[in-house]
């Protein structure tokens, strides 16, 4: 019989300028997209770790994220 003892996932997520905005409008959109992601995250209260934040050249945001699946204990994922 196999169990699961602990999971994670690893995302990487890009946050892309809206093409149907101005640079700087859609360059703070992503930025506030993303801190909507870091805020859902914590109300939540789902366990995860940021690993990587890099803005592009072009504004955009590559955000890098190690969080918890389900239910299923992260182990020692998050350390």
């Amino acid at each position: 019989m196999r169990r699961i003892l602990a999971v994670c996932l690893n995302q990487t997520l890009h946050f892309q300028l809206k093409d149907d905005m101005e640079h700087g409008e859609a360059a703070a959109a992503a930025a506030a997209e993303v801190a909507e992601y870091k805020e859902y995250l914590q109300k939540k209260r789902i366990p995860h770790r940021i690993l990587e934040e890099v803005k592009q050249p072009d504004d955009s945001i590559i955000l890098k994220v190690k969080k918890q699946v389900n239910s299923y204990s992260v182990g020692d994922y998050l350390d």
